[in-house]
C-alpha cells in the first residue's frame, strides 16, 4: 500500500473547543504529566505508554501508541501497520496553565519523508469550569489531516466522559 501525499492545496487548521467541569490545573496535568497523558491520550481502542515526558519548553515527549482491543489490533494488522508505534515529539511552547504547543514527528506514512505536526492548546478558567481550545495544524496530505482530526476527536471522548462538557457558549 502506498500513501499519497498532496501538498498542492492549502488546508485549514482544525479547532476543537471544550468547556469542562474541571479546573485548568487538572486539564493542564493531562498534557504535562506521565500519569495524566497515559490516562487519555490516543483514540478509543488505543493507549499509550510514556517513556519520556519533560514538561518544559524544549522538553521531549516519547511514547508508544498501542492498539489495545482485539478489534483495533485486527484493523492495524489488516492495514499492514504495526500494533504499536514509537512516537516522539517536543514541547515547542510552554506557558504553564495557559498555553502549550506540541510538535510530533510523523514518520509512519509509507512513501513520505518524516515531517513535523503541530498541536497548540490554550487553557482558560471560565467561572467554575475550564476552557480548552486545541488547534490541530494540517498535515502534508488532507487524508492525514482528516485522520488526525478524527483520532483526536475520538480521544477527546475520554475527557468528555471524565469531566462532562458543554458547548463553549453554554
Amino acid at each position: 500500500m502506498t500513501d499519497r501525499t498532496d501538498t498542492a492545496k492549502p488546508q485549514a487548521v482544525v479547532v476543537v473547543e471544550r468547556l469542562y467541569r474541571a479546573r485548568v490545573e487538572d486539564l493542564w496535568a493531562l498534557w504535562t504529566t506521565k500519569d495524566g497523558f497515559e490516562s487519555w491520550w490516543g483514540p478509543e481502542s488505543f493507549r499509550v505508554e510514556v517513556h519520556a515526558l519533560e514538561a518544559r519548553e524544549g522538553g521531549k515527549l516519547e511514547y508508544d501508541m498501542i492498539a489495545d482491543t482485539p478489534e483495533a489490533i485486527a484493523a492495524m494488522k489488516k492495514m499492514g501497520h504495526p500494533v504499536s508505534h514509537y512516537t516522539r515529539g517536543t514541547y515547542a511552547q510552554f506557558r504553564p496553565h495557559t498555553h502549550l504547543a506540541l510538535v510530533h514527528v510523523i514518520d509512519f506514512i509509507s512513501g513520505t519523508q518524516p515531517y513535523e505536526s503541530l498541536i497548540e492548546v490554550d487553557f482558560k478558567r471560565v467561572g467554575d469550569r475550564a476552557r480548552m481550545v486545541v488547534t490541530l495544524h494540517p498535515h502534508l496530505d488532507p487524508h492525514w489531516t482528516r485522520m488526525s482530526a478524527e483520532g483526536f476527536g475520538s480521544q477527546l471522548t475520554k475527557l468528555d466522559k471524565r469531566f462532562g462538557w458543554t458547548a463553549a457558549g453554554d
